[in-house]
């Protein structure tokens, strides 16, 4: 084989650290790994949490998060991006800045306003940030309930509620919208809305406690299937298998919601 065929895909991961291990950049590198893409990454916090909270936030300054971008997308190349937690208003602007200006192809927005445990992680007075700013970035984002109604601004839990929510998203400029269901009543149904159509997947109540870095993981999953090629459906598909997988294959750490487990296969 040359060097082309040898070259893996190389995916950037904009988001905090977390100490628990189980969402944000560690849940991120362990998807990329488990899917065969090359990970890098430009944190923007480092957390203190574990699997019932999150104790303590340090933000990285602005600049290091610019550089961290661009030195691995002149050296590396990115064939995509997914943003997670940003944290601060200074931190999305910039990153929304460095974005807008390198221009990778795939960018998967996962609008991270929250913890599973209920803490903020991001200024709600910044929202119109990610909805001016990087909403128009991006390929893909990936909301929960929640964090769709507060970009849209209204409740977000009927059907009729959901499509028209993904529809205002795609309106602020993004290409696509995928609605995660994993809070709904019953089957975690997820929504995809290509900008024309929408699509339905279904899925399984799975009765676990591991189910920290569900959204990470799944939008880091995204991103690697789409820097793979994947076409937008499938990737949808394939990201939310693995995260069913991962649910199951969760270790039971911790006594709040425990990480999940995304190796293929035991070390």
């Amino acid at each position: 084989m040359d060097g082309q065929e040898l070259m893996m895909k190389r995916v950037l991961t904009i988001a905090g650290s977390d100490s628990g291990g189980g969402a944000g950049i560690q849940a991120d590198l362990k998807t990329f790994a488990a899917l065969g893409v090359h990970g890098m990454t430009a944190i923007t916090a480092v957390t203190a949490q574990n699997s019932v909270k999150v104790g303590l936030i340090s933000f990285l300054p602005p600049d290091l998060l610019e550089a961290q971008i661009r030195l691995v997308a002149e050296d590396i190349g990115l064939d995509a991006v997914k943003i997670g937690m940003l944290g601060s208003l200074e931190l999305a602007e910039q990153a929304a800045m460095v974005l807008k200006d390198l221009a990778p192809s795939n960018i998967v927005l996962d609008p991270v306003l929250g913890s599973s445990s209920g803490d903020s992680l991001f200024p709600l007075d910044g929202v119109s940030i990610i909805r001016g700013r990087l909403l128009p970035l991006a390929r893909v984002v990936t909301p929960n309930l929640r964090e769709a109604g507060i970009l849209v601004g209204r409740p977000v839990q009927t059907p009729n509620q959901r499509r028209d929510a993904c529809r205002a998203l795609v309106d602020l400029g993004c290409s696509a919208c995928v609605l995660t269901g994993g809070h709904l009543e019953g089957r975690p149904m997820d929504l995809l809305f290509d900008g024309t159509d929408f699509f339905e997947f279904d899925g399984e109540r799975i009765s676990r406690g591991s189910t920290h870095g569900t959204g990470c993981t799944f939008s880091a999953a995204m991103a690697a299937y789409l820097a793979k090629g994947t076409s937008l459906r499938d990737a949808v598909a394939g990201a939310k298998k693995f995260v069913a997988t991962a649910i199951r294959r969760g270790p039971k750490l911790g006594r709040g919601a425990g990480p999940l487990h995304q190796m293929e296969k035991p070390p």
